[in-house]
């Protein structure tokens, strides 16, 4: 089997497939069977047409409040093009690229089951798109989350009829300008097509699975920072003892005790005598914080891989049952509760991490104030702190849930809707802010660790300290701490 490309259709797509997709830069396709169930369902649906006294939601009639305004047969087309145009009022900033080539293979991966009525020339065209590298201009802000993702997916869908903008080869063009060059001619949209294409989750469940893969990266590099915080605390290894962590089994708990004691297996600082019994939470309790948020991840991904593997567009068609169904499977709500859940988990991250750095800096356990020499003429590690406090504080102010909003909309005909959009993306926010403040407890654990000094920390984490030693050196004197701090950013996107 190629592994260049990521086959699509109603078979299974697990979570590692969606990280070989970005890591990789892979293709997508649709498989044999994906193509005769797409073309087999769109037949199914022409015949049904053909019945002047046919009347199907969004297919031969208007959408939402509209939906008893029937449309004459000689304007469908034009009824699904004047949706993705009328639809397409994104505002805000750009989707960021790796987030539109989810939307886009999600899109692909959710008509591929045959159930949405579109011809296979609209799918064979968005798989040319993404195999090409043209992609659509989408914004953040337009969506509620339950009619679909209506505003961003009509932004990546109006490419599809020569509208929109698109970027290629990573610059900005109209997309009329990208058909002509790569002699593409308009897809001519049929009935309902503009429907399928806009009803659905893609936006959401993008968002969801990008935040996922930053937050695994970030997991792992939560546990070896704080095992560097941990030697520079000169910390106590008993919280660490497997036994207490068999007495209260949460998964990510026992995991995350495991993982600190396998990071900090040889190191001298660990096993020399301490003048403590205990240690502030934010070093005792890493395994009771850090495995809960793991658990929660662990949680969430299970649902937006159940999302991925779904098809959740509106009405549905059902060829073998001879059924064409109108229901809510576009409605956003799991992803929405989902997404709040997972910001709140890891906003845990760097609230426990910012309370390990003020540990750091505080003068205790025979660090200098603000791990600097000379403090007073040198200010030292005082302010990084403060930029992880008012981080750590903005994020508490963006885990205030999305989805316990609600505001009616299409003239009350769509009276509940999940805000899972909104969800989306300040997760993101959170999640980018998380890995703000983790680099900066790095910096200042290996900043602290070096008063250790002859002791070493474990080989694994000397190891780390001494790649990071290349791009920051120790701080003997005030300087820009900016520069420090992104160095530090850039050092964790790094995938150890």
């Amino acid at each position: 089997m190629s592994y260049n490309y990521l086959p699509l259709d109603r078979k299974h797509t697990d979570f590692q497939q969606i990280k070989n997709l970005l890591a990789f830069d892979q293709h997508v396709s649709i498989t044999f069977n994906a193509h005769e169930l797409i073309i087999r369902c769109r037949e199914y649906l022409d015949n049904k047409m053909e019945d002047p006294a046919a009347l199907f939601y969004g297919i031969n009639t208007g959408f939402g409040y509209l939906q008893n305004v029937k449309i004459d047969a000689s304007q469908l087309e034009e009824l699904q093009s004047n949706l993705l145009k009328s639809h397409a009022c994104g505002l805000g900033e750009e989707v960021p690229e790796p987030i539109v080539k989810l939307m886009m293979a999600l899109k692909i991966k959710s008509l591929s089951y045959g159930h949405s009525g579109v011809q296979i020339d609209t799918v064979n065209r968005l798989m040319d798109m993404y195999n090409n590298g043209v992609f659509p201009v989408i914004y953040t802000q337009g969506s509620l989350g339950a009619s679909g993702d209506l505003a961003p997916l009509s932004h990546l869908s109006l490419p599809l009829i020569g509208l929109g903008e698109v970027y290629h080869h990573k610059i900005k063009y109209p997309s009329e300008v990208v058909l002509d060059e790569l002699d593409w001619e308009p897809i001519h949209l049929k009935s309902k097509e503009g429907l399928a294409l806009i009803n659905g989750t893609q936006f959401m469940s993008a968002y969801g699975l990008y935040n996922l893969i930053q937050a695994e990266r970030l997991l792992r590099w939560a546990d070896i920072i704080s095992a560097i915080s941990f030697d520079a605390f000169d910390c106590v290894k008993d919280p660490l003892n497997e036994n207490i962590h068999r007495v209260r089994p949460h998964n990510g708990q026992v995991a995350t005790a495991a993982r600190l004691r396998e990071l900090l297996t040889g190191s001298t600082i660990t096993e020399q005598k301490k003048s403590q019994v205990q240690d502030p939470y934010s070093f005792r309790c890493i395994p009771q914080v850090h495995g809960a948020t793991r658990d929660t991840v662990n949680y969430v991904r299970d649902i937006f891989i159940r999302e991925i593997n779904s098809v959740t567009d509106n009405p549905n068609i059902f060829p073998d049952e001879d059924l064409i169904v109108s229901g809510g499977n576009f409605h956003g709500q799991p992803l929405a509760l989902a997404l709040d859940f997972l910001a709140i988990a890891m906003s845990e991250l760097a609230n426990i991490s910012e309370r390990r750095t003020y540990q750091l800096i505080s003068g205790q356990r025979g660090l200098p104030a603000f791990l600097v020499k000379n403090p007073g003429l040198n200010s030292g590690f005082m302010i990084p702190q403060y930029t992880a406090a008012g981080i750590v504080s903005e994020n508490k102010q963006l885990c205030t849930p999305a989805s316990v909003d609600s505001i009616s909309s299409s003239n009350n005909q769509e009276d509940h809707v999940s805000m899972g959009a909104n969800a989306a993306t300040k997760c993101k926010r959170v999640i980018d802010n998380v890995e703000r403040v983790l680099a900066i407890e790095l910096l200042t654990a290996v900043q602290a660790i070096e008063y250790r000094r002859p002791l070493k920390t474990a080989p694994m984490l000397e190891q780390i300290i001494t790649e990071f030693r290349k791009e920051v050196s120790f701080n003997d004197a005030d300087r820009v701490m900016h520069d420090d701090m992104k160095l530090a950013i850039e050092f964790l996107q790094r995938d150890f």
